[in-house]
């Protein structure tokens, strides 16, 4: 019963005794004047008080006025309405989780995740589901819808919101749209620009500002400093902010949140340091923590796992890579009268944790949403006789990449080099027994063409054929390429267009085949069968 009806009850109540009182003659009252007594009554009209009185409202009104509860004693009571000012948060995160949405031979898939969440829900108060970027390339079924079947996911879980991070640009910028339509939670970036416009590009937003209760929660997303961790041609016409830019930004937007009322800010940033080396400086600048910006910090990308907290006490979280790890988690209370904020728990939810619970029914009616387009990646292209690591499967796909040059132009040219930077994805390997053509889209997973380049000899001896970071195929020993002449060599477009290799592109070999379709024919014919 609302607080408005119980006044209007009691003052009808007490009319009605003093008429009846005056009526049948019990006290000598004068004349007496209703609209008067009910206009001298305290009265409420909505959640706004009127009158010497002070009605106390319910936990469904909070959320639009916290600025008229106070707590200078810090006791979490209201000092004027004694209600309860502070709310409980749970916090969970995800940072890489490269798409490992089904289950596989050596990751997890998010089916126990999505049903302990789901318990969390129906048990605390309020929840926070978050990202801090990577969530959608590596897995069979992800890569297969370019990422869609996890946002569905998320849509279904009800995140919150995402940040986006490098590998969310693998498909290029049209794939990130899509999925920004589709997502019905923000998708954050407050550093990437438009460099024809000089203007935050439009398919991603700086901050979103999230209510619980009466806690206003303002989170800020962005990526960190790998803009070359994305394939040139990936990121045409952009351009991320870092750095003491990044820090500005993250300043203007926290104050901006902060005077529209939040009560805490939380900093999603696709950057982060090492578990065996934690050093919070490599990717944050504690001028943010200091001057009181930023309450908490989910990051990612360097696939590490540490729960730490810089000298001002701001939690920073990283929960591994490849969905290892599973979440990271972070209780906490806000008491929104006073702005005290009080971290009560930072831990892991790991993956072996909640391998008792049942499998979420979300994960198979995804697949089966997306059947017709992905079936055929989990079609047995052939057999493997033996386990084949990231060094085998690379100097493969190297020699591969070799032998469809010289098929290509090798009337024309002469290649004498094949490969580059060609870079094999968890889980690493190839198993032994019959292979799917998932299985090469979760190790290779990058769309990057190939291409035939031209090649100074000095840049050829000390960019391939003598750098250990890099796979090649070679017909030529370093001893033989003189410095002054051109040479040509195929590599993709993560070697080709990157300008420290120093090749120049002469001809694309089309549009539509990567490393995985060359594997992919050769297992079929029978190159792994021995």
């Amino acid at each position: 019963m609302g607080n408005k009806f119980v006044i209007k009850l009691l003052s009808l109540i007490l009319v009605l005794v003093l008429f009846t009182s005056a009526l049948f003659g019990c006290f000598d009252y004068p004349d007496i004047d209703i609209e008067s007594i009910l206009s001298s009554i305290t009265t409420t009209s909505g959640d706004t008080t009127t009158g010497s009185a002070t009605t106390a409202r319910g936990p469904d009104d909070w959320g639009d006025y916290p600025a008229d509860h106070s707590d200078v004693n810090n006791d979490g009571l209201c000092d004027d309405c004694g209600i309860d000012v502070v709310e409980t948060i749970d916090f969970y995160n995800f940072n890489d989780l490269h798409g490992k949405f089904e289950n596989m031979d050596d990751n997890e898939g998010v089916d126990e995740l999505t049903t302990y969440l789901e318990n969390r829900k129906n048990i605390d108060e309020h929840v926070v589901i978050l990202s801090s970027g990577d969530m959608w390339q590596g897995g069979t079924a992800s890569n297969g819808t370019h990422g869609r079947i996890v946002t569905d996911w998320m849509n279904y879980l009800g995140f919150d919101a995402m940040t986006l991070g490098n590998h969310e640009f693998d498909w290029g910028q049209d794939a990130i749209k899509t999925n920004v339509a589709m997502a019905e939670f923000p998708i954050l970036a407050i550093n990437i620009y438009d460099n024809a416009t000089g203007k935050r590009v439009d398919y991603c937003q700086p901050s979103v500002m999230i209510e619980r209760g009466g806690a206003q929660i303002g989170v800020i997303g962005a990526i960190g400093d790998c803009y070359s961790s994305i394939a040139s041609d990936k990121t045409t016409g952009i351009s991320f902010k870092v750095g003491s830019a990044l820090t500005s930004l993250v300043k203007a937007e926290s104050e901006k949140l902060r005077e529209a009322g939040a009560d805490l800010i939380v900093y999603l940033i696709h950057d982060g340091t090492t578990y065996k080396d934690i050093n919070i400086s490599d990717y944050y600048d504690v001028s943010l923590s200091s001057g009181g910006y930023v309450d908490l910090v989910f990051g990612g990308h360097t696939h590490s796992y540490y729960i730490t907290t810089d000298a001002y006490g701001v939690p920073h979280l990283q929960g591994g890579g490849d969905n290892g790890k599973g979440m990271t988690h972070v209780e906490l209370d806000i008491n929104f009268a006073n702005g005290e904020v009080d971290i009560n728990i930072t831990d892991y939810v790991e993956i072996n944790s909640v391998q008792n619970l049942e499998d979420a029914p979300i994960v198979q009616e995804l697949l089966d949403k997306y059947w017709d387009e992905i079936g055929w990646m989990y079609g047995s292209l052939g057999y493997n006789a033996y386990n084949r690591n990231s060094d085998t499967i690379s100097s493969t796909v190297a020699k591969l990449y070799y032998e469809a040059g010289i098929e290509r132009w090798g009337d024309e040219y002469d290649i004498v080099l094949a490969g580059g930077s060609l870079n094999v994805r968890s889980p690493y390997y190839v198993y032994k027994g019959e292979v799917q053509y998932g299985d090469l889209q979760t190790v290779l997973p990058f769309d990057n063409p190939l291409y035939l380049c031209k090649i100074k000899g000095s840049n050829l001896k000390s960019k391939f054929l003598n750098n250990s970071s890099y796979t090649v195929y070679s017909t030529i020993s370093a001893s033989q390429v003189k410095d002054n002449q051109y040479y040509y060599i195929v590599a993709d477009s993560w070697t080709a267009l990157y300008a420290w290799a120093q090749c120049e592109t002469v001809e694309l070999y089309d549009e539509t085949t990567f490393a995985r379709d060359l594997l992919a024919k050769y297992i079929q014919s029978g190159g792994w069968s021995k």
